[in-house]
């Protein structure tokens, strides 16, 4: 079975640490007699790019989870993992490329836990297969369990430290590609929820990339689009992810707006800052948690096979950062 070192296009870097982490995931074991559960964990990387700064803590939920599982269940045995990356672009049954579905339901496997987001009609031909049990994406599909954060709520309070803040007239911003997933539009609803809950108002041209028929502006455009609205009044920014956030802050620099004293903004993810800029407020998704409550979701279902569906939400984290500061005097 191919590994994560295997995927086409993986960087040294990013792709030894996952590597590492993937090394430790045979399963520990007891020494009596009981069930073996073998679960493979499917991640998706678009354009093989690995996702270093979150899949590492998932597999390390999953990793150490799995110890307190045989310690917890006597019935069990040993839990056995195997980690796979794989490009969702290749994971569809409409690229007749059907041999990337050969593993899943092959040999003693038990269940798929996918992490990131994968097309619906892939996801339903692994479900309807095997037991499912999705991280980081929700699926209108019935049978498949989700574990994610609460990204709508986690936007809303973004939105309150803004107001608390002083900001009444806040923008929302995605980039073009929100990576095939609805966490952008989930976001979104969170920032319209937070505007209502606060008595704001929600002016559709502060929204950018992420209203439904709207047109889709290109990262200059975004930034184009965000220093027009500076004339009607906006003075802060809900960004859909930190990357957006510290995109949006570079533009705003060159364009001689300055972070936070001239526009106040906030990002999603919890990543550091490049070189130069300030650290975004943000919020964080618990990743180790999450990734330790699929895999005691799918150990559930498998030896619970007639249990419930479930949809686990997974409250998000505040990141204080530097963005943030009261709306400058005109």
């Amino acid at each position: 079975m191919r590994g994560p070192a295997d995927h086409p296009q993986a960087s040294g870097g990013a792709a030894a640490k996952v590597q590492e982490m993937a090394a430790k995931m045979g399963g520990p074991r007891r020494n009596a007699s009981g069930a073996q559960v073998v679960v493979d964990v499917l991640a998706g990387f678009p354009a093989g790019k690995i996702e270093a700064s979150i899949f590492p803590k998932i597999l390390k939920g999953i990793h150490d989870r799995a110890g307190l599982e045989i310690r917890e269940r006597p019935e069990l045995e040993r839990i056995r993992i195997s980690v796979r990356c794989q490009d969702p672009g290749d994971f569809h049954p409409a690229t007749g490329r059907l041999h990337a579905f050969r593993h899943v339901r092959s040999g003693d496997r038990h269940g798929t836990i996918l992490v990131f987001p994968f097309e619906e009609a892939a996801v339903e031909l692994v479900s309807q297969r095997i037991m499912t049990v999705s991280v980081l994406e929700n699926y209108s599909l019935p049978g498949i369990d989700a574990v994610d954060t609460d990204e709508e709520a986690a936007a809303s309070s973004l939105v309150g430290c803004l107001h608390a803040a002083g900001h009444t007239r806040i923008g929302f911003l995605s980039r073009d590609d929100p990576a095939g997933g609805h966490s952008a539009e989930r976001r979104y609803r969170g920032y319209a929820r937070g505007l209502g809950a606060r008595g704001l108002r929600l002016n559709r041209h502060w929204v950018l990339n992420a209203r439904m028929g709207d047109p889709r502006l290109s990262p200059p455009g975004v930034t184009a689009a965000a220093s027009r609205t500076r004339e009607s009044g906006v003075t802060a920014w809900v960004c859909a992810g930190d990357d957006e956030a510290y995109h949006l802050m570079q533009d705003l620099r060159a364009a001689g707006i300055r972070v936070p004293q001239d526009c106040s903004i906030t990002g999603f993810g919890g990543l550091g800052p490049p070189a130069g800029l300030p650290r975004v407020t943000s919020m964080r998704a618990p990743y180790e948690l999450i990734g330790s409550s699929a895999l005691t979701r799918m150990i559930n279902r498998v030896m619970y096979p007639s249990s419930p569906q479930r949809k686990i939400s997974v409250e998000a984290q505040l990141v204080a950062g530097e963005t943030i500061a009261a709306p400058s005097q005109p």
